[in-house]
């Protein structure tokens, strides 16, 4: 009767903790922080564990599926043959585009696209652009001729909070799986991909050196919210549905800084921007290991 009684007043408690959460939520974030924990129990420096799985679309040129945390990210590339920009004839394409459906949060309703997905399109094209990342004159075939326009499509399969910092992520790690197909010129000029049968027969091949791209310049981001004088690395959607001010820090390699943004909210102080820059720096480091541990697994899967 006694045990009885204890789970009774167990499940009781439990549920009057998660009531006054739902019922206070800036108060309950408040009384953990006062003892430097998070909801989740994270320390408000700490990031969420992090898992980068590569080749995730076996129909893909370069893909990866991504999880921070419970926000999933898979990110796809495709590449077409076509004619380089008239502007620049000596290069090729990337075009970008970031999807959130239904399935990925409640608040997305069917058939009404997210507010959020237009702008991470933007955001995340003009990082992978502005960090140099990407040499755009290594998707160039022949010149004036043929190039690669690659086509980068990240799907949000769950939307748990720091979705740009987890879309930034699978696209970086796509076009680190990214295997260009062959090509050769036909005698009628025209330029086509051989397939992994077609590779056996004798022809010419325009790229046979050049099926990998070299990443330069590798940006990672981390998005921190503030509060009061709190700093919460890589916060939940819990979280930013409390805290309504936020800045995301993007670094390249060499730990430069490519992008500072801060969507509206309170003033934010220097020396807050540079414990946010400080937290960015150390999860760059963290994330470039993440990634280059999943390009070994995988070498040593397609060794076995």
């Amino acid at each position: 009767m006694a045990a009885e009684t204890e789970a009774t007043g167990g499940l009781a408690g439990e549920m009057e903790v998660e009531a006054y959460r739902r019922l206070f939520p800036l108060a309950f974030l408040e009384r953990h922080l006062r003892e430097s924990v998070r909801p989740d129990a994270r320390r408000p420096a700490e990031a969420r564990p992090t898992t980068v799985a590569l080749g995730a679309v076996s129909s893909a040129h370069g893909s990866a599926l991504v999880r921070l945390g419970d926000t999933a990210m898979l990110a796809s590339i495709k590449l077409e043959l076509t004619s380089p920009p008239s502007e620049a004839p000596d290069e090729g394409s990337v075009v970008v585009e970031f999807h959130m459906p239904p399935i990925c949060s409640p608040l997305v309703r069917p058939g009404r696209p997210a507010e959020v997905a237009p702008v991470i399109t933007k955001v995340l094209e003009d990082i992978l652009m502005s960090s140099r990342m990407l040499n755009l004159k290594e998707l160039c075939l022949i010149n004036e001729k043929a190039s690669w326009l690659a086509y980068l499509d990240v799907y949000c399969l769950n939307a748990d909070g720091s979705l740009f910092d987890a879309a930034l992520i699978s696209a970086v790690a796509a076009f680190t799986h990214l295997q260009i197909p062959l090509v050769s010129v036909g005698d009628d000029g025209r330029v086509f991909t051989v397939g992994r049968n077609e590779g056996k027969i004798k022809c010419e091949f325009v790229n046979r050196e050049k099926r990998k791209l070299k990443l330069d310049n590798i940006p990672f981001s981390l998005t921190c919210a503030l509060h009061k004088d709190s700093v919460l690395a890589d916060p939940t959607a819990e979280e930013e549905s409390i805290i309504e001010t936020s800045v995301t820090i993007v670094l390249d390699s060499s730990d430069h800084i490519v992008s500072i943004q801060k969507p509206g909210g309170a003033v934010a102080s220097m020396a807050t921007i540079k414990e946010c820059i400080s937290l960015a720096k150390d999860r760059r480091r963290k994330l470039r290991e993440i990634l280059m541990d999943s390009v070994e697994a995988m070498e040593v899967d397609q060794t076995d």
